[in-house]
């Protein structure tokens, strides 16, 4: 756990303390609950998931299905907005801001239609990451981008439709 607060504390210069991260931010909260909700998807208990990931969202205002696949010291800055969706796959070390979509663009079932963030992934407030799209390892997403191909490691995206630049 200190490990996953001290992500924060590096990656949030507003951070002033543990305690105020574990008790005053909503990304711990949403991601603790959704690893709670995650084991009872995991076997599915689906609605006790749901009743996690719901609860979740109402105290935090950041909706992550219990479906979704969190990595390690994922850090939601503000948060508010936040949708990751139930195929999503999201690395370690990710910094997600608020108003970002980890959507689908199918409505199929069984098989992956959300994005797979890589890690170390830098995702602006706004962004729309859209289909079973992947973004490699270092990739920067610029505020209110809009992306639905694949991205490239150590490459920063901006736009609508996202674009890489140098």
């Amino acid at each position: 756990m200190l490990d996953y607060l001290s992500a924060y504390k590096k990656l949030d210069p507003s951070a002033s303390g543990y305690l105020e991260i574990a008790l005053l931010y909503p990304g711990p909260k949403a991601v603790l609950l959704h690893r709670i909700a995650h084991i009872f998807y995991g076997i599915k208990f689906y609605f006790v998931a749901r009743i996690f990931s719901e609860f979740a969202r109402w105290i935090t205002g950041i909706e992550i299905h219990p479906g979704a696949t969190i990595g390690k010291r994922l850090v939601i800055d503000h948060g508010m907005g936040v949708v990751i969706g139930e195929t999503a796959i999201v690395g370690d070390d990710c910094l997600i801001f608020h108003g970002v979509t980890l959507g689908g663009t199918s409505q199929e079932r069984n098989h992956r239609r959300h994005p797979k963030i890589g890690n170390r992934v830098m995702i602006g407030a706004g962004a729309k990451i859209l289909g079973a799209i992947e973004i490699q390892d270092n990739v920067k997403i610029g505020a209110n981008s809009v992306v639905t191909t694949d991205c490239p490691a150590n490459s920063t995206i901006v736009g609508i439709p996202g674009r890489r630049v140098k």
